[in-house]
């Protein structure tokens, strides 16, 4: 059988450095003074080890709820006799002056620091410390590293574990004693973000050798300083860096350029047009290129081909035939051209294998893997336009565009944007239209971060849009593996606060599935979180504004299903005022069908726990379930239900029943009447996973209308689905109980009759197990 979209295993280099992660203490450290985690003195871990078990630890802090960070975790590797750090990549406000300044002695080549807004000056003294080794070095996004805390002067303290860390808002003197002296292997720098007050062109100027250099949102004075490495530069990224003719003249002289990006967030904010002139220049003189992002610039009319003289034939890619007019002298197509939020991504052929744009999807895709990582403001754009290809057209690259959209989400946590655009998309391309197509490791992927999405946000959108796409899963079996997690966080979403009538109903479907067809420990874990006073709050709240809505109804529906054979949460239901909200119920909404048989299934279960029963004996209740007995509301449904509740009480025996009224055996005469009434054939609302309940009515002579009772159900059930019951009676060794129902002079002639026919039924059954009856019942409710 083909393998599924993205159901390649983990490594087992992968699996093995989580596991350690998740059991540090069991594996390679021990809790050593005052709590603080200590490598074992036998253990040595290369870099290649050292630089996994850092670089997963950071993902895990920031993808996994249920991952505990570790105080200590980075001292870990303070000593390079026992630990190697080569290439480390540390991202957000998690990271602290302290986690660098542990690491300090490692002899690093690569270092990317982004979005750390944590970081103060007292990390650029840490970074003088890796001058000697560093190859690669990363600052994207680090806003205040170059502030020093408080106005302190640049310091760096070789114990500083305690020392409290002030908020990033107190940075405000400006680091003027840093340079990149020393640096002489730095290779590749990325200073995006870097602080106005920073002038970049000192900060640069010890650096001789640099061939790949990101200014990304770097107010420039002057660019003619870039030619200082014109001979050896092969990459340069100046986003957001305002076009200008110096800019352009200072770019063309830099000849060795391979990949060249000065593209814009928008073309609202160019202040300078693209021209024709400008693109031929850039064209001509780097000979070199293979790849140019011009992206958010305005394009004047004759930079293209008019349509009418444009190529024939399918799209191309060959330089010769390009509708934009200066890439007709490139030597080859170039691998990438970045062209999203410009006219020019529209036009037929385009000289290069990879480009960014809005025109169709694999253009929209690239412009999501291009910019996700350093542009979320363009990433969120693009995945927009994704939502829009996947719900209104057709999505060709399913498993490219899920990945894309899971790694833009799991980067970008905090960026609410970003959230509500990924949670959207991620509903469309997860429906019935692509499922089958989808691994269980990729849908995983996806419940995994839409479940982060509702941790951090409490926005209602995002809530929406994350709960709309669990919807997309199956029931509680895709979610079984977060069970406690996404629990926890629907039952949130339904605090009483929360007054959004979408998210309530969405939130309470949810619950409402979750708890049906689960083992009985996880319903008593669910109850054990509040999940049957929160429903009942709910129930309380419809009460108030007298609606019954789908809210109701599923929250009552939520309640007999998390009740089912689980006495806690009965309990917890009568603790609440779980009864009187029934009574008030019936009273407020005595039309309402399916609200009385998801009440009625509820207290069939309470009915069930002996301990319990004794606080449904009394006369106001009785009368209740008594009356019901004559509803026709949802065929047999309510009746049946009531006869069940009364049925479970009359088996305590008539020494219990201590009301004068109303009396015992007149509430029996009516359940005999109710049951005679019934269509045997009656299809039924209702999924039975044991028959434990009923069967326990059958051998006794105590109350002959419960033996009654739970015959006729047995019989209703493997008459109209004999294929799922008669396995199940006979399983539960319910062919023995009806013989000696048989042999009971108690049991009424009828009821005999009746389970003579059961057993039948199940004998014809074992003899041609072909289902008769291809209906399909409707699991609304469900039972054991």
């Amino acid at each position: 059988m083909a393998a599924k979209a993205g159901d390649n295993p983990d490594s087992l280099m992968t699996l093995a450095t989580v596991f350690c992660l998740r059991n540090l203490r069991k594996t390679m450290c021990y809790q050593g003074l005052r709590n603080k985690l200590c490598l074992r003195s036998d253990i040595f871990l290369p870099s290649e080890i050292c630089d996994k078990l850092v670089n997963t630890y950071m993902e895990l802090v920031h993808t996994d709820s249920n991952f505990e960070p570790e105080e200590s975790f980075f001292q870990l590797f303070s000593d390079p006799r026992s630990t190697r750090l080569t290439r480390v990549q540390l991202r957000e406000d998690f990271v602290r002056d302290r986690d660098l300044e542990a690491i300090r002695k490692q002899d690093l080549i690569e270092l990317h620091l982004t979005y750390c807004n944590s970081l103060s000056s007292r990390s650029l003294k840490t970074l003088t410390c890796f001058r000697e080794t560093l190859v690669s070095l990363c600052l994207f996004g680090c806003n205040h590293i170059f502030y020093r805390k408080g106005g302190a002067p640049l310091a760096c303290n070789e114990d500083t574990e305690d020392e409290e860390e002030e908020s990033p808002a107190s940075r405000q003197a400006i680091e003027t004693d840093f340079n990149f002296q020393g640096f002489n292997r730095l290779r590749l720098l990325n200073l995006g973000g870097l602080p106005d007050e920073v002038d970049a062109e000192t900060l640069l100027k010890p650096l001789k050798s640099l061939t790949s250099l990101d200014l990304s949102n770097v107010q420039l004075l002057g660019t003619a300083f870039l030619t200082q490495w014109k001979d050896r530069l092969a990459s340069l990224v100046l986003y957001n860096v305002d076009l200008s003719e110096e800019l352009v003249s200072t770019v063309v002289e830099i000849v060795h350029l391979r990949h060249l990006d000065i593209s814009r967030e928008s073309r609202r904010t160019s202040k300078c047009k693209m021209t024709r002139k400008i693109l031929t220049a850039i064209v001509q003189r780097l000979v070199n290129l293979v790849s140019l992002d011009i992206s958010g610039h305005v394009m004047l009319d004759n930079c293209t081909v008019p349509h009418f003289e444009e190529a024939m034939g399918r799209p191309s890619i060959e330089p010769c035939k390009s509708s934009i007019y200066p890439f007709q002298e490139l030597k080859r197509p170039l691998q990438f051209l970045g062209l999203y939020d410009t006219t020019l991504c529209n036009v037929t052929h385009i000289p290069a294998y990879k480009v960014t744009g809005s025109k169709n999807e694999d253009q929209v895709l690239n412009a999501i893997e291009a910019y996700t990582e350093f542009r979320p403001e363009l990433a969120h754009r693009a995945i927009n336009q994704l939502f829009d290809i996947a719900r209104i057209q057709h999505c060709s690259q399913l498993l490219r565009a899920l990945q894309l959209v899971i790694a833009a989400l799991k980067c970008h946590k905090y960026d609410k944007s970003i959230q509500v655009t990924g949670s959207a998309a991620l509903y469309y391309l997860t429906n019935t239209e692509y499922r089958s197509d989808q691994s269980v490791r990729l849908r995983r992927e996806v419940i995994q971060v839409v479940l982060n999405g509702m941790e951090q946000y409490q926005e209602v959108t995002v809530q929406r849009n994350c709960c709309l796409t669990l919807c997309n899963f199956s029931i509680p079996e895709e979610l079984e593996f977060q069970y406690s997690r996404v629990n926890q966080l629907l039952l949130k979403i339904l605090e009483p606060a929360r007054q959004d009538e979408s998210i309530q109903r969405i939130a309470v479907h949810l619950c409402n599935a979750l708890v049906c067809q689960v083992d009985n420990h996880h319903k008593e874990a669910v109850g054990k979180m509040g999940f049957v006073k929160t429903m009942l709050n709910l129930i309380q709240k419809k009460l108030q504004d007298r609606m019954c809505d789908q809210v109701m109804e599923f929250s009552w529906s939520a309640l007999w299903n998390i009740t089912d054979e689980t006495p806690d949460n009965c309990q917890m239901f009568l603790n609440c005022r779980g009864m009187s909200l029934f009574l008030e119920c019936l009273q407020e909404f005595p039309d309402k069908q399916e609200l009385h048989r998801n009440m009625l299934g509820l207290l069939g279960n309470v009915a069930e726990v002996k301990a319990l029963r004794p606080q449904l004996l009394t006369p106001q209740f009785i009368t209740v379930f008594s009356n019901l007995l004559d509803s026709k509301a949802d065929g047999i449904e309510v009746s049946y239900n009531a006869c069940g509740v009364l049925s479970h009480i009359m088996f305590d025996g008539p020494e219990v029943w201590s009301m004068e009224e109303p009396r015992r055996d007149t509430v029996m005469d009516k359940m005999w009447d109710a049951i005679q009434s019934w269509d045997v054939s009656s299809r039924r609302n209702i999924n039975y996973r044991s028959f434990e309940p009923i069967l326990r009515l059958l051998p006794q002579s105590i109350s002959p209308v419960s033996q009654h009772w739970a015959t006729w159900a047995l019989f209703n059930l493997v008459s109209v689905y004999p294929s799922k019951y008669c396995p199940l009676l006979i399983k539960e060794g319910g062919i023995s109980l009806l013989e000696k129902v048989l042999k009971l002079d108690s049991s009424q002639p009828e009821t005999k009759d009746m389970a003579s026919k059961v057993m039948g039924q199940c004998e014809n059954f074992k003899e041609d197990p072909m289902e008769t009856n291809h209906g399909q019942e409707v699991n609304y409710g469900q039972r054991g």
